[in-house]
Protein backbone atom coordinates (compact mmCIF):
# COMPACT_ATOMS: atom_id res chain seq x y z
CA UNK A 1 0.00 0.00 0.00
CA UNK A 2 1.33 3.40 -0.95
CA UNK A 3 2.08 5.77 1.87
CA UNK A 4 0.90 9.34 2.00
CA UNK A 5 3.96 11.58 2.20
CA UNK A 6 4.36 14.82 4.11
CA UNK A 7 5.81 17.70 2.09
CA UNK A 8 7.66 20.70 3.49
CA UNK A 9 8.85 23.94 1.95
CA UNK A 10 12.26 22.27 1.61
CA UNK A 11 11.01 19.11 -0.15
CA UNK A 12 7.99 20.33 -2.11
CA UNK A 13 9.58 21.35 -5.44
CA UNK A 14 11.79 18.26 -5.68
CA UNK A 15 8.92 15.87 -4.89
CA UNK A 16 6.51 17.47 -7.36
CA UNK A 17 9.01 17.99 -10.19
CA UNK A 18 10.57 14.51 -9.96
CA UNK A 19 7.29 12.57 -9.78
CA UNK A 20 6.60 10.26 -12.71
CA UNK A 21 2.91 10.00 -11.82
CA UNK A 22 0.37 12.68 -10.95
CA UNK A 23 0.59 14.00 -7.38
CA UNK A 24 -2.41 15.14 -5.37
CA UNK A 25 -1.30 17.56 -2.65
CA UNK A 26 -3.69 17.87 0.28
CA UNK A 27 -3.35 21.28 1.96
CA UNK A 28 -4.73 20.68 5.46
CA UNK A 29 -4.46 21.59 9.16
CA UNK A 30 -4.78 19.60 12.38
CA UNK A 31 -7.76 21.67 13.60
CA UNK A 32 -9.74 21.28 10.35
CA UNK A 33 -12.70 18.89 10.69
CA UNK A 34 -13.33 18.43 6.95
CA UNK A 35 -9.58 17.76 6.50
CA UNK A 36 -9.82 14.90 8.99
CA UNK A 37 -12.83 13.50 7.11
CA UNK A 38 -11.05 13.45 3.74
CA UNK A 39 -7.70 12.07 5.03
CA UNK A 40 -8.73 8.38 5.25
CA UNK A 41 -10.35 8.61 1.81
CA UNK A 42 -7.10 9.94 0.34
CA UNK A 43 -5.13 7.15 2.05
CA UNK A 44 -7.47 4.58 0.49
CA UNK A 45 -7.10 6.18 -2.96
CA UNK A 46 -3.30 6.24 -2.53
CA UNK A 47 -3.30 2.48 -2.01
CA UNK A 48 -5.66 1.71 -4.87
CA UNK A 49 -4.00 4.04 -7.39
CA UNK A 50 -0.38 3.22 -6.50
CA UNK A 51 1.80 3.76 -9.58
CA UNK A 52 -0.77 6.06 -11.21
CA UNK A 53 -1.32 8.67 -8.52
CA UNK A 54 0.58 9.79 -5.43
CA UNK A 55 -0.94 11.53 -2.45
CA UNK A 56 1.05 14.06 -0.44
CA UNK A 57 0.09 16.44 2.37
CA UNK A 58 1.11 19.96 3.35
CA UNK A 59 0.22 21.20 6.83
CA UNK A 60 -0.66 24.86 6.20
CA UNK A 61 0.08 25.84 9.81
CA UNK A 62 3.63 24.46 9.57
CA UNK A 63 4.25 25.60 5.97
CA UNK A 64 2.23 28.77 5.36
CA UNK A 65 4.57 29.83 2.54
CA UNK A 66 3.39 26.92 0.39
CA UNK A 67 -0.26 27.74 1.07
CA UNK A 68 0.42 31.33 0.06
CA UNK A 69 2.42 30.32 -3.03
CA UNK A 70 -0.51 28.27 -4.34
CA UNK A 71 -3.23 30.72 -3.21
CA UNK A 72 -4.84 28.23 -0.84
CA UNK A 73 -7.63 30.25 0.76
CA UNK A 74 -9.61 27.47 2.42
CA UNK A 75 -8.88 23.92 3.47
CA UNK A 76 -8.95 21.18 2.56
CA UNK A 77 -7.66 22.16 -0.86
CA UNK A 78 -6.41 19.35 -3.08
CA UNK A 79 -4.15 20.42 -5.94
CA UNK A 80 -3.31 17.90 -8.65
CA UNK A 81 0.12 18.26 -10.23
CA UNK A 82 1.23 16.49 -13.41
CA UNK A 83 4.72 16.95 -14.87
CA UNK A 84 5.41 19.60 -12.22
CA UNK A 85 2.43 21.82 -13.08
CA UNK A 86 -0.97 22.29 -11.49
CA UNK A 87 -3.65 20.63 -13.63
CA UNK A 88 -6.67 20.80 -11.33
CA UNK A 89 -7.87 21.85 -7.91
CA UNK A 90 -10.57 20.56 -5.57
CA UNK A 91 -11.70 22.68 -2.62
CA UNK A 92 -13.61 21.12 0.26
CA UNK A 93 -14.18 17.61 1.53
CA UNK A 94 -15.71 15.18 -0.94
CA UNK A 95 -16.42 11.48 -0.97
CA UNK A 96 -14.26 8.87 -2.66
CA UNK A 97 -16.37 8.55 -5.83
CA UNK A 98 -16.39 12.31 -6.39
CA UNK A 99 -12.65 12.61 -5.76
CA UNK A 100 -11.88 9.78 -8.19
CA UNK A 101 -14.03 11.54 -10.78
CA UNK A 102 -12.18 14.79 -10.11
CA UNK A 103 -8.83 12.99 -10.53
CA UNK A 104 -9.93 11.00 -13.62
CA UNK A 105 -8.09 13.29 -16.04
CA UNK A 106 -4.74 12.15 -14.62
CA UNK A 107 -5.53 8.49 -13.97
Amino acid sequence: MAAVSELTEATFAEEINSATEAVVVDFWAEWCGPCKMVAPVLEEIAGEQDGKLRIAKVNVDEHPGLAQQFNVMSIPTLIVFKDGSEVSRVVGAKGKAQLLEDFSSVL
